[in-house]
């Protein structure tokens, strides 16, 4: 089913409104309209034939006259899907990732800390529903993929990447988008399934060409995901390069680049917040732990070899460091 043009010169709140309405008949109540705030001047026209892909969505997208702020998309109740029928669906969560792939004039982005962003035709906007986004689309086309952050978040975090659509990875992502979009309905669930996780990893193989060197931002992006796994793991015996890769869904040779920027390795990294854990246990008044209690705890090989980090580091032992005020810093590798 297909939401036709809507024309509603003059008052875009109502042109919105019938377009909602278009869109959740498609998409079910599960899956609403974004969070959309029309402009006060101009109209509203823009059409949009949607499926379901188990929690994702594919949407070919019109748009004569679009402006406004998308505030992102809200969670709704569990409905049937595309034409009626349950395509085994989970309620999505307000945490999404959308991708805009531009075929025809471009969609102009504008956030308040990055700026504006223009995509042209034959380009691609990647962004993570959060920051109000301000938007303007005039006679553009465009297909839009919905999916599910959880996989995909810790990679883009809260910024608009942009890129090139004619890359091998962009075109292998785009048949699979255009195959799913017309094959949806003939799929058993476990197809819908199998199609959804599919266009995951293709997304992923995206995401990660643009990590490769010809998107700074991400790659600072993947390093800050990074040290955030890396805080709440610490005291986690896998924790390693390997195992942050294979979290975030990047190869470690990815990992390893992103993290040259910030002049640190990923062992390093790693190393160095066991170590101000450690220095804070040292610093307690009560039920101080030992040294090889600390060691053990923070994954060191021994107490050997926690002390000579702990001195590199902060220039004392860490006996020296438990006698003394606690005030000092660390010293220069």
């Amino acid at each position: 089913m297909d939401v036709t043009a809507v024309t509603a010169s003059g008052t875009p709140k109502h042109g919105f409104d019938v377009f909602r309405r278009g869109w959740e008949a498609q998409t079910g109540e599960a899956y609403p309209a974004p969070r959309f705030t029309p402009g006060r001047r101009g109209d509203f026209r823009i059409s949009a034939r949607a499926v379901k892909a188990h929690d994702s969505v594919i949407a070919d997208v019109r748009s004569e006259s679009m402006i406004g702020t998308n505030g992102g998309f809200g969670a709704g109740a569990d409905s049937a899907g595309v034409g009626g029928a349950d395509r085994g669906a989970s309620p999505p969560r307000d945490d999404q990732v959308l991708m805009h792939v531009v075929r025809e004039n471009a969609w102009r982005f504008s956030r308040r800390r990055d700026g504006e962003l223009i995509v042209p035709a034959g380009n691609f906007m990647v962004q993570r529903t959060g920051p109000p986004t301000f938007e303007v689309a005039r006679h553009t086309a465009a297909s839009v993929l919905i999916v599910p952050a959880s996989d995909l978040g810790p990679l883009i975090r809260d910024r608009l990447i942009a890129g090139p659509a004619a890359s091998a990875e962009m075109r292998l992502l785009l048949a699979h988008v255009n195959l799913v979009h017309e094959s949806v309905q003939d799929l058993t669930p476990a197809g819908v399934q199998a199609a959804h996780n599919a266009l995951i990893e293709l997304l992923k193989g995206v995401l990660r060409q643009r990590a490769d060197g010809t998107e700074p931002q991400l790659a600072h992006a993947l390093a800050r995901s990074a040290q955030d796994l890396v805080d709440s793991r610490l005291a986690d015996p896998d924790l390693s390069p390997q195992m942050l890769a294979r979290e975030l869904g990047v190869s470690v040779r990815t990992l390893h680049r992103a993290f040259a920027a910030t002049e640190e390795t990923v062992g390093g990294c790693i190393r160095r917040r066991r170590l101000e854990r450690a220095r804070r246990e040292l610093l307690a008044a009560t039920g101080r732990p030992s040294i090889s209690d600390l060691a053990a705890h923070w994954q060191f090989a021994d107490s050997s070899h926690f002390i000579r980090a702990f001195k590199r580091q902060y220039g004392r032992t860490p006996a020296e460091f438990a006698r003394g005020s606690g005030d000092t810093k660390p010293s220069t590798p």
